[in-house]
């Protein structure tokens, strides 16, 4: 029985003669700019009836580009950045782009290696949500390819774009609540390691706590929750124990609640626990976690915005700031003015 010939690739010329438009016309409908969204859809269905598929080598020779976008992100074991890394996944998809997804463990030293190596694989872009945002390379790396910054501004770094946490609002409303509800002793829960002090979040806690009379101690906690579990374990086994746990992401908060689970201790009856970036399944845990809103969704569609324009030549830098909204749970116990803080 003779072999049926494999179906030739249809041809972007085909797709132009379809459409009556140029092939330069259908290049940019199909790669969503330039042209209006009735060009755009009306192009895409003639490819799909045509079967056109671009082919990814001959786009890469003719525009120097890849289509692929590095997303460095801080620590995987993160649940929230986990979040972040998926949305930013799906929303270059829908860009037509491809997201090539590293992740720096929490390590400085690896954090930059990895950036390095998305430079040389020429990336189109990179998206980052940096463990060390002081760090010097950033501001060389910015100079070879357009990096957008999620979550603290590098420094010193021309950067594509920023879209930065409003940690020093964060940081307030969150100290604020719990001094409301009558807690004066707080242990602060940071995966900030000790070699990058200087995040603007951990910075200002400090001369936050003090400007409002806070009993603060700062320990640093990593991501993982069996690691985490066992720091909070210690800290919730000490004879000085605080009356509660602020804690810079959710995934930390969940250590805390697996701790307080193991010695026996009740949330919030003897140890209130706040968390910073509202993960999903904060509102699932038994009593739901009282935390920060930093709008997930936002984050993302404004990154793949600002990284997106900036990989097709619009150099148009932008500071987006997010701010913070409270989302308060059953996490936080009100302490009387007579009793135990």
């Amino acid at each position: 029985m003779p072999r049926s010939q494999p179906r030739k690739r249809a041809t972007i010329r085909e797709v132009a003669q379809a459409t009556g438009l140029s092939p330069a016309a259908v290049s940019y409908a199909l790669r969503g700019m330039q042209v209006s969204d009735e060009t755009i859809e009306r192009v895409r269905q003639a490819a799909a009836e045509l079967g056109y598929e671009a082919d990814p080598i001959a786009r890469a020779l003719a525009s120097g580009r890849t289509g692929m976008i590095g997303v460095l992100c801080g620590s995987l074991e993160d649940l929230w950045q986990q979040s972040l890394a998926i949305g930013l996944g799906r929303a270059l998809r829908d860009k037509d782009r491809y997201a090539l997804i590293l992740d720096a463990s929490g390590d400085p030293a690896r954090e930059r290696a990895l950036a390095l190596q998305l430079r040389d694989q020429r990336v189109d872009g990179l998206i980052v949500q940096p463990v060390d945002p002081a760090a010097q390379f950033w501001s060389q790396l910015a100079e070879s390819l357009p990096v957008v910054a999620i979550g603290d501004a590098l420094l010193d770094a021309r950067t594509a774009g920023e879209v930065v946490f409003d940690n020093r609002n964060g940081v307030t409303l969150a100290l604020e609540y719990l001094r409301r509800k009558g807690h004066r002793r707080i242990a602060v829960l940071t995966p900030t390691r000790p070699s990058t002090p200087d995040r603007p979040a951990d910075v200002h806690v400090t001369a936050e706590a003090a400007r409002l009379g806070l009993d603060i101690a700062v320990v640093t906690a990593p991501h993982g929750l069996a690691a985490m579990t066992g720091t909070a374990r210690e800290l919730l086994s000490s004879g000085s124990r605080p009356s509660a746990a602020f804690c810079f992401s959710d995934s930390i908060a969940y250590g805390v609640y697996a701790a307080a689970a193991e010695l026996g201790l009740e949330i919030p009856g003897q140890i209130s626990v706040m968390g910073y970036d509202d993960h999903p399944m904060s509102g699932l845990l038994t009593p739901g976690l009282t935390t920060v809103n930093w709008d997930i969704g936002g984050i993302v569609r404004a990154a793949v915005r600002l990284v997106a324009a900036a990989a097709d030549g619009q150099h148009r830098r932008r500071r987006i700031i997010q701010a913070p909204e409270l989302r308060e749970r059953g996490s936080v116990a009100g302490l009387q003015s007579s009793g135990p803080r």
